[in-house]
């Protein structure tokens, strides 16, 4: 039993300081098992401070690590919308991810929205081996100038994103199947999806789609109204 829980419950019976003194680990414990049963819900209150605690060290974890971290997100990586905008939007993403494909019409229309905002792509294959297949041909696709025209198409398929699907749609897109294969083991290519991995595992990110946008950190599908409203509030007046 955590101390946070101990202190909880045994706030809610306390003892003389004399009767205290004389309290070994093992009378602690029966005191605070005897009070549960008692009065089951300051249990529940004891696990609510624990969380609050919990996520209250997180945002301060996330907080250190975005500091530290913030000029290394667009190194190797796609870079898109006004390359000298204000503001800066970085998005985790994974081809198989279905929320990230609902999130990419609303992140292309924050794009044509505002001329204020630079994306920079973070390719963060965690939902498969079909998943990395078609980050690293992302990733490869940049040599041949034709990374957001697979970008779109990818978030576009409809079905799993697996070696079959990813090569018909780098066809598709006029992309040179061979070249794309070699640039697809590249180190520059490895370099990035390690470094997104890396990235994510300092900010506490576990989920796709997860958006960077000043100090906040946005998991999951936003819309585009939303999105405007935030970048607009970090826009230099």
């Amino acid at each position: 039993m955590s101390k946070i829980v101990l202190a909880t419950v045994l706030a809610a019976f306390p003892v003389t300081t004399v009767a205290a003194q004389e309290l070994n680990e093992a009378d602690i414990k029966r005191l605070a098992l005897e009070a549960i049963l008692e009065k089951p819900e300051i249990l529940i209150e004891a696990l609510s401070i624990l969380q609050e605690r919990e996520n209250v060290a997180l945002a301060e974890a996330q907080t250190d690590a975005l500091s530290e971290l913030r000029d290394d997100f667009e190194q190797n990586a796609p870079i898109f919308g006004n390359l000298d905008g204000s503001v800066t939007l970085v998005e985790f993403f994974d081809y198989n991810c279905g929320y990230c494909r609902r999130a990419a019409p609303e992140v292309k229309a924050v794009l044509e929205a505002s001329k204020d905002v630079r994306i920079i792509y973070r390719e963060f294959p965690i939902l498969g081996p079909g998943s990395e297949v078609a980050a690293r041909a992302s990733l490869a696709a940049r040599n041949q100038g034709k990374y957001q025209q697979f970008h779109e198409a990818m978030m576009a398929l409809n079905g799993q994103a697996v070696e079959a699907s990813v090569m018909k749609i780098a066809g598709d897109v006029g992309l040179d199947l061979e070249v794309l294969k070699t640039d697809m083991q590249s180190d520059s290519v490895s370099d990035h999806i390690a470094a997104s991995l890396r990235f994510a595992e300092a900010l506490g990110i576990t989920g796709t789609p997860t958006f960077v946008l000043g100090d906040e950190i946005i998991p999951g599908v936003i819309e585009r109204g939303t999105l405007l409203e935030k970048i607009a509030e970090l826009v230099p007046e």
